[in-house]
């Protein structure tokens, strides 16, 4: 523990620079905003920032992406309470409870407490993020070949699984799709070239930002243009009183730790993302609530929890992706790629090759919390002016982001037509309602399922049995097939018949 803290407390010492704080400044007030915007999403803003850090030494780069990050989950709930128009996915909860509270002229106070909510949310999942990275990465230098094609399989199943609640085969057909795109171009093994149509552009592989900019990016100016305007609730002009939110906050004190710590696990999860560790936190508070009649028609409790719970997805989602190499959500994704842009190579020797990086994404996630606190507590009247720009004006100036994003990290006009094919494709799929984090998922873990299994069968000289038969191969071969088989509503319905004859046999008894 003394070795943590000396760890941190250094950590802090290096980024509270002028400089730093600067980037901290700008970076998080812009996060803020375009969370808040309908259309941008924490992705969609992560990905464009990647391609304008490229010139920023690496500590200053990632801190800018972290802030972009926490700044754009939060600002999803300005909009959410103002506009019943979620900023981003992850906010979708918050609009059940704040949106109610603004029309009844507390739009100020809804806005503070998701402000606290969110703060409270992301401490809660650094804490975890300090004291569950450094043992799990310990735990995957124990994985090989055949532990990571189960994990990368795991990443995709499960994130089609929840992301898409209801309906899991779109889920995984898109998982599927974008494991398709990762075999295009030369393999990882032999460098032999695989599915490149006759197109020697496509002999390097799909790059991930244009892709990822596409599908988040351009699909999303594409999506946000064929909707309607939304009409602004005109907030009354009110007092905050910060006493009384504190106040709320506290009495709502178990709901803070139960939702950060969901928030913070279902981050863990390889693509799941804030938008399922919102429902799954509000879910759990309403369940264990005193007053959850008044869920969803303005409960100060329900909108503490779906902000607490995104927000804690955050630190959470970064777990995996330090640790493991692998994407706990979309946004951490892409700071993956920027992570390797920078010189850092995510996975398990991270803690062997620069152990005290971790402490150094603590700090940075502790400064981007501070900032929103502050910010989203003295500029209310600010963002709500902010969500007055016309979408006529916004939308030109994100879709020419779009297009110099990708073009500027290689010089390739290529990469300009892989965004425009993947915002066409990230539309169609948008408007027939599948879900874009396991087709992005896909994509980032294509290659990794592709080497392991095939390092995988080199190694067993083509034998298929170390894959079910190594402990935590044969753990996530388990977890896999049940999670396959109960997104069958038959199998769930024949569970639940044998559960409750098991229940009635045993009171019988």
């Amino acid at each position: 523990m003394t070795a943590t803290l000396d760890a941190l407390a250094n950590a802090f010492v290096s980024m509270a620079t002028p400089t730093m704080m600067f980037h901290v400044v700008w970076a998080t007030l812009l996060g803020i905003f375009v969370g808040a915007l309908p259309g941008l999403t924490a992705t969609m803003g992560v990905a464009l920032m990647t391609t304008l850090t490229y010139s920023l030494d690496r500590d200053a780069a990632v801190l800018v992406l972290i802030c972009m990050y926490v700044g754009a989950i939060y600002g999803g709930s300005r909009s959410a309470i103002l506009l019943n128009i979620p900023g981003t996915p992850a906010s979708a909860a918050t609009s059940l409870d704040g949106f109610p509270l603004a029309k009844q002229g507390k739009a100020g106070f809804a806005m503070g407490i998701a402000t606290l909510g969110s703060a409270l949310g992301t401490l809660v999942g650094i804490v975890l993020l300090v004291l569950i990275a450094p043992p799990l990465a310990q735990v995957a230098l124990k994985f090989g070949s055949f532990e990571f094609f189960w994990l990368a399989l795991f990443g995709i199943v499960i994130s089609g699984q929840l992301t898409k609640a209801g309906h899991p085969a779109k889920g995984y057909l898109a998982g599927f799709i974008g494991l398709s795109v990762a075999m295009i171009g030369a393999d990882g093994i032999h460098s032999h070239v695989r599915f490149n149509f006759g197109v020697t552009d496509m002999n390097g592989g799909i790059g991930l930002i244009p892709a990822m900019v596409g599908a988040f990016g351009f699909a999303e100016v594409l999506f946000t243009m064929s909707r309607p305007d939304a009409t602004l609730v005109q907030p009354k002009p009110e007092k905050i009183d910060f006493g009384a939110l504190w106040g709320r906050i506290w009495a709502y004190r178990r709901t803070v730790v139960q939702s950060g710590v969901i928030g913070t696990f279902i981050g863990i999860i390889p693509g799941v993302g804030e938008d399922i560790g919102a429902w799954a936190s509000y879910a759990a508070a309403k369940q264990h609530s005193k007053e959850r009649d008044q869920f969803g028609e303005g409960s100060c409790e329900g909108l503490t929890a779906a902000e607490t719970g995104n927000s804690a997805v955050v630190p959470g989602s970064l777990i995996p992706s330090l640790t493991l190499g692998v994407p706990g959500s979309a946004a951490a994704a892409v700071l993956i790629a920027a992570l390797y842009i920078h010189g850092i190579r995510p996975g398990p020797m991270i803690m062997i090759d620069q152990p005290t990086f971790i402490y150094s994404i603590a700090v940075m996630l502790t400064f981007a919390t501070i900032a929103i606190g502050v910010f989203g507590l003295l500029l209310t009247p600010v963002f709500v002016q902010v969500l007055r720009v016309p979408r006529n004006y916004l939308m030109p100036i994100v879709f020419t982001m779009c297009v110099i994003g990708p073009f500027a990290l290689t010089q390739r006009v290529f990469d300009i037509w892989v965004m425009f094919v993947f915002g066409i494709i990230g539309y169609v799929l948008r408007r027939l309602d599948y879900p874009m984090a396991p087709l992005v998922l896909g994509i980032i873990l294509g290659d990794l399922l592709d080497k392991s299994l095939r390092r995988g069968l080199t190694l067993s000289n083509g034998s298929l049995e170390p894959f079910f038969t190594r402990p935590i191969s044969a753990g996530f071969a388990v977890v896999i097939v049940v999670t396959v088989l109960f997104s069958f509503p038959a199998v769930r319905r024949w569970w639940a018949g044998l559960t409750r004859r098991g229940g009635n046999a045993s009171g019988r008894a």
